[in-house]
């Protein structure tokens, strides 16, 4: 970003499918499912460890499996425990989220609440990737910028970044609060309560499996034009 002070911070919610091991045994025959989107986010904890590197960024990932607990919803939310977590007693889905998802959190807001004591602020991604279809219905987008569209900042600053990606006429779709909406229930809904809009931003970047899946050379290009173009945006005013 063009004032000086401002961090860029990752995170990566859904970055593995990893089961621990007293968890095990809920997943006997699950082989296909723990491979499977509704495990984990494909292909982007690779990307996610590339971009911290090439852009000096702290990150934080999880890569215990999502099928566990989902560290992307509130804790009171339904989908915040799976199929193959929900029908346990309260005890074994109340240790989930202190093992797990207090933990991660936790910390997340630690780290933006010592970057906000030395910085002017704070731009915070996190990574996902999506389905190329889901029920049936092809996802016409490549990049997702999720945003609240009642933080002026945010906003800005995803209408740069997607200028900054269109200019580059490399074909690739781009739109803004796609697939989901940005200011739906997140990891970023209790952050954006607690932290004020002008020194800290939330984002979510979403983008297409079907290039990591099925295009090598292609979700290289992408990663690289991501890189690229999020380091031109955070040089660019959010105002």
């Amino acid at each position: 970003m063009s004032e000086p002070g401002w961090m860029l911070l990752l995170s990566c919610e859904h970055g593995g499918n990893r089961v621990p091991e007293p968890w095990t045994a809920l997943f006997t025959g699950q082989e296909r499912l723990l491979e499977s989107h509704r495990a984990y986010d494909i292909g982007i904890a690779a990307f996610a460890r590339r971009l911290a590197r090439e852009l000096t960024a702290p990150l934080h990932l999880a890569e215990v499996t999502r099928l566990l607990v989902e560290l992307n919803r509130s804790p009171g939310h339904p989908a915040v425990f799976s199929e193959i977590t929900r029908p346990l007693p309260k005890e074994q889905r109340t240790s989930l989220l202190e093992h797990y998802y207090h933990p991660y959190r936790s910390a997340l807001t630690r780290h933006i609440e010592q970057l906000l004591a030395t910085r002017a602020g704070v731009c915070h991604i996190s990574l996902h990737s999506f389905t190329p279809e889901l029920h049936g219905e092809v996802r016409n987008a490549d990049i997702g910028l999720l945003y609240d569209p009642r933080r002026p900042r945010e906003r800005q600053f995803c209408l740069n970044w997607q200028e900054n990606i269109t200019r580059r006429k490399e074909g690739w779709r781009v739109r803004r609060n796609y697939p989901y909406r940005g200011a739906a229930d997140s990891l970023f809904t209790p952050l954006r309560r607690r932290f004020p809009a002008e020194r800290y931003l939330g984002f979510e970047l979403e983008l297409n499996q079907f290039w990591s899946v099925n295009n090598p050379a292609r979700w290289e290009s992408l990663q690289r034009l991501i890189t690229e173009t999020l380091r031109e945006t955070l040089e660019q005013k959010t105002v």
